[in-house]
């Protein structure tokens, strides 16, 4: 048995896409993240970089259980467990593993980063927005690009790259204002089509289902949050971590 810790999250997501394509029986935590869960001991133990996904195998290497954090080192862990969705070959597996870097050192940053200050961010930050909204669209190029010469981003076979994207377009399609109010893909041909049959996969349907469970318990946490909670989330105001207080940088750039 997996247990699987998380909240509705594209990081989140892509684990559990993988986890109903394996067929590995798996149960869910929830970490709610508004109110600190994350911080809690317990969890730091599992999960140093106090983020979700986090998975602990009962049968790990050797019989004994395991955990792993970091989204895309559960992809390769569950992957080379299973011997699936990676190949076997060392020049095919070095291009699935490429594109996952892709996703892992770049997608999910800047999709991230642009979704939290169109979220989450007061006003006075149109740098940042379009500072993350110019590298969103310069990713989306890239993305275009490799998929109208390949069938999926590893190349012939569907593999864990695509597992670990498609939670992030998806995302896109439902937050960044280009693609609204129509959310479509239509300015990227051959990315519309990737994205249509990977959202086709029951395996993919399955996962999303579960994120929707995750959602409607993240929006009663968020509901139930107050102000210093939500900027312990966003880690800002008197939760910021390293940095001297805001009347304090004011002062040093006064002088």
């Amino acid at each position: 048995m997996i247990d699987l810790y998380g909240m509705c999250s594209p990081n989140v997501t892509k684990v559990t896409i993988l986890l109903e394509e394996l067929a590995l029986p798996y149960r869910t935590h929830a970490v709610n993240v508004v109110a600190g869960d994350q911080y809690q001991p317990a969890f730091l133990g599992m999960s140093p970089n106090n983020k979700v996904p986090v998975i602990v195998d009962d049968e790990g290497p050797e019989g004994a259980p395991h955990t792993v954090f970091e989204s895309g080192a559960i992809l390769l862990y569950l992957a080379r467990k299973t011997g699936r969705f990676l190949p076997e070959s060392p020049a095919a597996r070095s291009v699935v593993e490429q594109w996952l870097i892709l996703q892992v050192a770049s997608i999910g940053p800047m999709f991230g980063q642009l979704s939290h200050f169109l979220r989450f961010a007061p006003p006075g930050n149109d740098y940042a927005r379009e500072r993350y909204a110019s590298e969103v669209q310069r990713l989306f190029k890239v993305l275009e690009t490799r998929l109208a010469a390949s069938p999926f981003l590893g190349g012939a076979d569907y593999s864990i790259a695509d597992i670990a994207t498609f939670p992030w377009i998806r995302t896109a399609l439902g937050y960044f204002p280009w693609f609204q109010p129509s959310p479509s893909l239509a300015r990227y041909a051959a990315l519309d089509r990737w994205y249509a049959t990977i959202a086709a996969r029951p395996a993919a349907q399955r996962a999303l289902q579960v994120e929707e469970r995750f959602l409607a318990l993240d929006i009663e946490a968020f509901r139930a949050a107050d102000a210093d909670a939500i900027d312990r989330f966003c880690g800002r105001g008197q939760h910021r971590v390293g940095l001297p207080p805001a009347s304090a940088d004011a002062e040093t750039r006064s002088q």
